[in-house]
């Protein structure tokens, strides 16, 4: 029986389809020792209030640090968990699941209040969120699992280091993943289609898919999970 990995870098509170590439796998891996990008979805997402779409932005210490790695990014303000909160709050108080799950959440925000490291509190949302979801993957940090030297050749030694026979990789890849490399590794690989998610009812407006999971979760609540099932033609 072959098992699937997918690698990523850590996000702040994403999307739905985020969380479908975990639940698509058998193992996912948390890629936080790669370079950090500025106006990324690393410590940015989008929730919808009254008045549309909203980025809700972690600060951290960017300025001079060109070079610095995910998992190196410190967060330069101590009251953005509560501001963040606030502001959810505010926007989902009247969604139909908010008061189901307002204390898991508002917990995880309180935890992360206490974490300087923007890749823990990308972690901690993430593992706190995937049971909600009813996805139970195991999760990997790839800075505990060695390193290779090379794009392809750090992919292709974390698929080894968790057993894995097969890549699941996100659809940007497939314009310099080195399908040949990993073939000779002896490992499929396999691109993720974001396609074919329906609509579930949201608030605030027309409907948007691409903003946090946290809007699925207070609109839908323990039905959510059906909504990350695509359609199957679409499906990887």
């Amino acid at each position: 029986m072959g098992k699937k990995v997918a690698i990523l870098q850590s996000n702040y509170i994403p999307w739905k389809g985020y969380f479908d590439l975990i639940r698509s796998v058998d193992v996912f891996v948390f890629y936080d020792d790669v370079q950090y990008t500025r106006r990324d979805w690393r410590n940015r997402n989008k929730i919808k209030i009254a008045q549309g779409e909203h980025w809700l932005t972690i600060p951290v210490k960017a300025k001079g640090r060109f070079e610095q790695l995910i998992n190196e990014v410190e967060i330069s303000e101590p009251d953005w968990a509560a501001q963040h909160w606030k502001t959810i709050a505010m926007s989902y108080r009247r969604a139909p699941c908010f008061a189901e799950l307002e204390t898991r959440i508002r917990s995880l925000y309180e935890q992360a209040a206490n974490l300087p490291s923007l890749s823990r509190v990308n972690q901690l949302f993430i593992e706190g969120l995937c049971p909600l979801l009813g996805i139970h993957t195991p999760l990997y940090r790839s800075e505990e699992l060695g390193r290779a030297e090379g794009r392809n050749e750090r992919l292709i030694h974390l698929c080894k280091a968790v057993g894995a026979t097969e890549y699941l990789s996100g659809p940007a890849a497939s314009c310099y993943l080195d399908e040949s490399a990993f073939a000779a590794a002896g490992l499929d690989v396999s691109f993720m289609s974001y396609a074919g998610y329906p609509e579930y009812p949201q608030l605030h407006g027309e409907f948007q898919h691409a903003v946090s999971v946290i809007d699925l979760l207070f609109n839908t609540g323990g039905d959510a999970s059906t909504f990350l099932r695509r359609r199957a033609t679409d499906a990887p």
